[in-house]
């Protein structure tokens, strides 16, 4: 159930030989993203359990389940905002009862994520997650 973008990255994944050559594309993602505004960095939008600061602003379009999920995020750190940028690929314009149904886990895994991350980021990424699956379940209530 992958959107089209998250299908782009998963292709230049599978043409890039090494993960060095991946590590780079996933921080040129992060370069390319819009930094989020500093008024927007505060606890409310922080998410806990990322060893980087990390933040999420949600930008729901509609109510129940049938809205429309986006956000925008950031970090202090230029490989945690590829990241961001992957799951903003991931997720962003499903519907919020569509984003409760996106296994992330294995669509991480197609990128291969899981066996080339630290334990720290790792965990991270689990919070991030976790963080949309919230949001969403929220916007849907």
């Amino acid at each position: 159930m992958a959107t089209e973008a998250f299908e782009d990255i998963a292709e230049t994944f599978e043409f890039l030989d090494d993960w060095e050559e991946r590590y780079r594309h996933v921080i040129e993602m992060g370069k390319a993203m819009a930094p989020l505004d500093p008024a927007f960095q505060v606890p409310a939008t922080k998410v806990e359990g990322c060893a980087s600061q990390v933040w999420f602003l949600p930008r729901i379009d509609g109510t129940g389940a049938g809205a429309r999920f986006d956000f925008q995020g950031d970090s202090d750190a230029m490989i945690v905002r590829g990241l961001i940028a992957i799951l903003h690929a991931l997720y962003s314009g499903l519907t919020v009862a569509e984003v409760l149904k996106v296994d992330a886990g294995a669509e991480l895994g197609r990128l291969g994520l899981d066996d080339h991350l630290s334990s720290q980021r790792s965990n991270g990424l689990k919070a991030m997650i976790g963080r949309i699956r919230k949001l969403a379940k929220e916007a849907a209530a």
